[in-house]
């Protein structure tokens, strides 16, 4: 089997799951025997372009002309089984999709975010959830609330690009949905159930999970949407020290929330930004992973380390949280989802604390049926081969 996996990273300096996944899915499919045929561009390459690639960057959303050229080259050469693709914009464009169906390969695309009718990809504006521009046949909001990049005039290429591409997305022989929201988003999008997978993203194995730890671990992008603020508002309702530690790792704006709080009390630490080894050191210490969106976060890859772990999980009921906890599971959760409200996370705090113990084995469970890489990658592999 021959697979073409296309995806426009994301800055370097701009640390991206979405990156991350897509290297580790190629590594899994390569080990797995399939021919794997990266077609990967850099949002890094954009500095250093020749002034003539440069003054087609602003049309590059709707058509890529190199990349196509480059593309048809590929596909005419190596005839793959399908094109799988991850994030287009800006280098590759969706254009990507008609060029591959001009050559006979069908396409299978997994949806990280929400920008088949968000100029943004999270819908969150301003603090708070935001679907103005869904149902719209274009997306005047977006470019009145300078959603993308915080530019009026990005935020209507974007919208012009989304307007335009709408039959293009529509055409996808296959769509990935890595959570049940995700496929919900996508059915109201107008895409038939029988086009539509539901396959989580997996991540490699950890190893059998350390002697379960203490208190509480926050790992992510110190933004408003992640809830740095939920949490530290619900944290604050209890004594110092009645939970046991905090730890929050990461960075962003919000930083200065992340120092003030580990200033103003004892039990709170403010790591910074971690490599792979420390976010392991640091999940070990730890007995509960906190995920506080407060938006429809798809698919945060903390709560897969999590359970990975054996580290149950404290979440917002948004997105696909609910999903990766197994909170609509028969077998049931691995961890408690609660409104994000600070009373309702206040209230789960002492309850994911006290309950910690008795869900990491389940956790642990659930990530080797369900996220390990040897069962994501065969449920990729039956998807390619059901476009036979």
């Amino acid at each position: 089997m021959r697979i073409v996996v296309a995806h426009n990273r994301y800055r370097e300096a701009q640390p991206s799951g979405e990156n991350t996944i897509v290297d580790a899915e190629i590594a899994q499919l390569t080990a797995a025997g399939v021919e794997v045929l990266p077609f990967l561009r850099s949002s890094d390459e954009i500095p250093t372009m020749p002034k003539t690639a440069k003054a087609l960057l602003p049309i590059s959303p709707i058509y890529a002309p190199r990349a196509q050229q480059e593309l048809a080259r590929l596909l005419t050469e190596h005839r793959p089984d399908a094109l799988h693709l991850h994030n287009p914009y800006p280098l590759l464009s969706p254009w990507v999709v008609r060029t591959a169906h001009k050559h006979g390969v069908p396409v299978v695309q997994t949806v990280h975010n929400y920008r088949q009718v968000c100029s943004s990809g999270v819908y969150f504006r301003d603090g708070a959830i935001c679907q103005d521009c869904k149902g719209r046949a274009f997306g005047l909001p977006a470019i009145r609330n300078r959603c993308y990049r915080g530019s009026a005039a990005q935020s209507a290429l974007m919208a012009t690009t989304l307007a335009v591409h709408r039959p293009t997305w529509r055409s996808v022989d296959r769509f990935i949905a890595l959570t049940s929201q995700i496929a919900t988003h996508l059915r109201e999008y107008g895409i038939p159930d029988e086009r539509i997978v539901v396959k989580p993203n997996g991540i490699p194995d950890p190893g059998r999970p350390a002697p379960l730890g203490e208190g509480f671990f926050f790992l992510g992008r110190l933004s408003p949407e992640k809830g740095l603020g939920l949490l530290l508002d619900a944290w604050r309702r209890h004594p110092d020290g009645s939970l046991g530690p905090l730890r929050i790792a990461g960075d962003g704006e919000l930083r200065h929330l992340a120092e003030a709080a580990a200033v103003e009390r004892a039990d709170v630490t403010y790591l910074g930004p971690l490599d792979r080894d420390g976010v392991r050191a640091t999940m070990a210490r730890s007995a509960v992973v906190v995920a506080a969106s407060l938006w429809h976060d798809v698919l945060p890859t903390v709560i897969i380390e999590a359970m990975a772990s054996g580290r149950p999980v404290l979440g917002t009921d948004l997105g696909g949280i609910p999903y990766l906890v197994g909170a609509d599971d028969l077998a049931g959760a691995v961890g408690w989802v609660v409104p994000a409200d600070p009373a309702a996370m206040a209230a789960a705090l002492p309850v994911a604390a006290a309950g910690a113990a008795a869900l990491s084995a389940p956790a642990r469970l659930r990530y080797e049926r369900t996220f390990h890489p040897d069962v994501v990658t065969k449920r990729l592999i039956d998807v390619y081969a059901s476009l036979a």
